[in-house]
């Protein structure tokens, strides 16, 4: 069955790319998005059934033999593998089904030029590529999957290919994706130096190892487990666009609409936190690198809420809120709560993809207008999407009843987060980051709402008269999705983030060995005793059992459920400020917005220029580059490589061609004198070397 969910998307790739001419379009979008719906039911079936106390192995080919690497190509299957399972197949089957409507006639292709095809064909190959990365059993796998989504969004982002915009952008994730993939590779072989094995099992069992050596690296000694932990999440960066590696997310909405909501709403951003808790064993053991994750995660967290204030293109919002999001994981997994990084990852892939199908469905109502100022008073216009996005809003802001566990999806798995966050940092920089951040997510997504569905239609009369409500196969999506977004976060609550025992159970953690972690009164040697017996900790030369591993010293999710009050309830203000300020600036007072964008005019364009980081990358890096490409092609290709090519060729080659011509006489005593000359010099060299060689 597993294989059957992993191969699926490939075969129906190739089918729809290679075979479309004899099955037609239709039948190559039928085929990717049968094998989809296929490998998402068999997913939600291991996904419930899955017995997580045993990890399973399925082999399927061997990969690489070289010296003592030995790699195969096998399925790791337990239960972070199967949430993203799920997570990445229902997505995808929805996206592949909505694809139906939104491209059936694109705009930007003529009505004879073939292109659904290419396009179901790519989704199903990225889709592919991402099963391969989260079924891993090994580092190189997950390297050859993590490649291949890179390829497949390349191929997506720039799938407009007449558009410079569209090619610019997919150039751009390409390039600024290497640079992270860079810090990845790196630590591969750093794991792969110390253990000499690329295995998960054994990386694991050797991270207690690892955490007590020393390595050299840039001229300078680390501690390899903080080191090499750093790199994997400079991979990670780059895939999940946090701070300084982000600049291509809010650029890839180039892409068709579909595209946005299947990368950067469950899959390709995700990989990143998937590789953090995966790697879970080692990062327990490297606290500077995941206090680093922590502030960078909270960090992006508040400066992509901060961007998305004041952006006016809709699918940019979202972005930029998926990017905040991102950061809000990335704090879960920092402080060592990798169950709720997990559990914000499995609720936000359902309202974020739910809102960017919405804003998809938006657009191809208002005929490709994405400038929010042109909207307004869509309500009537498109119900059904109103209330999907409505649904959607209310999950990714957190709406629910405080102190308790009844509310939408992100209600239950953000305030998750932050709890973690304040009993990880002792209610330090990140938990007021993550505090700040909702409230920003609060007025930007009321914002959305407001510009797009209420108030009086702006921008062009003939669009509004004319906007329409999306086809039912793009509206059923939206429903399903919608499921997710109300009910997700009630009904996984207790596993991701209730009772530690269920936690442990849900996760295939021993319950035994926790036991430690629950009666903070214990001393570090029963931990250590614990961990040995039953094999959970490395330090029994086995790998931990379970999905994720948690230290015994790691009491930081005990203690989130023991935060003040006034901690649990911050998010819930936060989200009340948000929306009351978002409803005065533009249901009660729209000049408002307008009025304050004049008066802190530098502020503005700060935050709507998006803190100029492209700005400063273009001076930095690409500029720079460009100097040393043009001095490279007029001054070495130019003038050296071409200068001297032809030189030789049109200046020393005829120069002894008229020497030769001129010995060319014609005249006998001419020959006889060089003749007379070599048989001089030929006497002479004999003369003087006594004729021996």
């Amino acid at each position: 069955m597993e294989t059957i969910i992993l191969f699926g998307p490939l075969v129906g790739a190739l089918i729809a790319g290679f075979g479309w001419r004899l099955i037609g379009e239709k039948g190559a979008q039928l085929v990717t998005t049968g094998l989809l719906f296929l490998a998402c039911i068999l997913s939600w079936i291991t996904f419930l059934g899955l017995d997580a106390e045993h990890v399973k192995h399925i082999h399927i080919l061997d990969y690489i033999q070289s010296g003592s690497l030995s790699t195969e190509w096998s399925i790791r299957l337990d239960r972070l593998t199967a949430i993203m399972l799920i997570v990445v197949t229902s997505v995808s089957a929805l996206v592949h089904l909505y694809s139906f409507g939104y491209m059936a006639h694109d705009d930007n292709w003529g009505h004879h030029e073939h292109y659904k095809a290419r396009f179901f064909a790519y989704l199903s190959f990225f889709t592919f590529a991402m099963l391969m990365l989260v079924t891993s059993d090994n580092l190189v796998q997950m390297f050859f999957g993590w490649e291949g989504v890179g390829v497949a969004s390349y191929l997506l982002i720039g799938f407009y290919y007449k558009k410079p915009s569209a090619n610019a952008a997919a150039i751009k994730a390409f390039v600024v994706n290497r640079v992270g993939d860079f810090g990845f590779a790196l630590g591969i072989f750093g794991l792969f130096f110390l253990t000499d094995s690329i295995r998960f099992d054994d990386i694991f069992a050797a991270a207690p190892q690892i955490a007590e050596t020393q390595i050299s690296f840039l001229w300078t000694e680390w501690n390899a487990a903080n080191l090499l932990a750093f790199l994997l999440f400079v991979g990670a960066m780059g895939k999940s666009a946090q701070l300084f590696l982000h600049t291509w997310l809010p650029d890839a909405m180039e892409g068709p609409t579909p595209v946005s909501a299947l990368i950067h709403a469950a899959t390709m951003v995700t990989a990143g936190v998937f590789l953090v808790c995966r790697m879970s064993p080692l990062m327990e053991y490297a606290p500077e690198a995941t206090a680093f994750i922590t502030f960078l995660g909270a960090t992006t967290a508040f400066v992509a809420a901060t961007i998305g204030l004041v952006q006016n293109d809709i699918k940019r919002v979202i972005a930029y809120s998926t990017m905040s999001q991102l950061g809000y994981m990335f704090v879960a997994a920092g402080v060592g709560v990798y169950s709720v990084a997990m559990f914000h990852l499995f609720t936000h892939a359902f309202f974020k993809a739910m809102l960017f199908l919405g804003a998809g469905s938006v657009i191809h109502g208002m005929h490709h207008e994405q400038d929010m100022r042109n909207y307004g008073g869509l309500r009537k216009k498109l119900p059904y999407t109103f209330w999907a996005m409505l649904l959607g809003t209310l999950a990714i802001t957190g709406v629910g009843i405080p102190l308790t566990h009844i509310g939408f999806a992100g209600f239950l798995s953000k305030d998750a987060v932050i709890e973690s966050a304040w009993a990880g940092t002792q209610g330090g920089y990140a938990f007021w980051m993550l505090v700040v951040a909702a409230l920003f997510t609060s007025f930007y997504s009321w914002r959305l709402m407001f510009l797009t569905f209420w108030g009086k239609p702006r921008g062009d009369k003939h669009t509004h008269d004319h906007a329409h409500e999306s086809p039912m196969i793009m509206l059923v999506p939206l429903g399903v999705l919608a499921l997710g977004a109300v009910f997700s976060g009630m009904i996984w609550y207790n596993s991701f983030f209730g009772d530690h025992n269920a936690v442990n159970k849900f996760f295939g953690i021993p319950v035994h060995a926790e036991a430690a972690a629950e009666g903070h009164g214990e001393t570090t040697a029963t931990h250590g005793e614990a961990k040995a017996e039953d094999g959970h900790g490395a330090a029994s030369g086995m790998a931990p059992q379970g999905a994720i591993f948690m230290h015994p010293d790691n009491h930081v999710m005990d203690e989130a459920h023991h935060a003040p009050t006034w901690v649990k309830i911050s998010p819930f203000i936060a989200m009340v400020l948000g929306l009351l300020v978002a409803f005065w600036f533009y249901i009660v007072n729209p000049e408002m917005p307008k009025r304050l964008a004049e008066v802190q005019r530098p502020l503005y364009l700060f935050l709507l220029n998006k803190w100029y980081f492209d700005e400063i990358y273009d001076f930095l890096f690409v500029q720079p580059a460009k100097a040393i490409g043009r001095f490279l092609w007029k001054r070495g290709d130019g003038d050296v490589i071409d200068g001297s090519i032809n030189g030789v060729a049109m200046g020393i080659v005829p120069f002894f061609t008229r020497l030769a011509g001129r010995a060319q006489s014609g005249y006998i005593f001419t020959y006889a004198f060089a003749m007379v000359i070599g048989i001089a010099v030929l006497i002479t060299w004999m003369t003087l070397t006594g004729g021996a060689e």
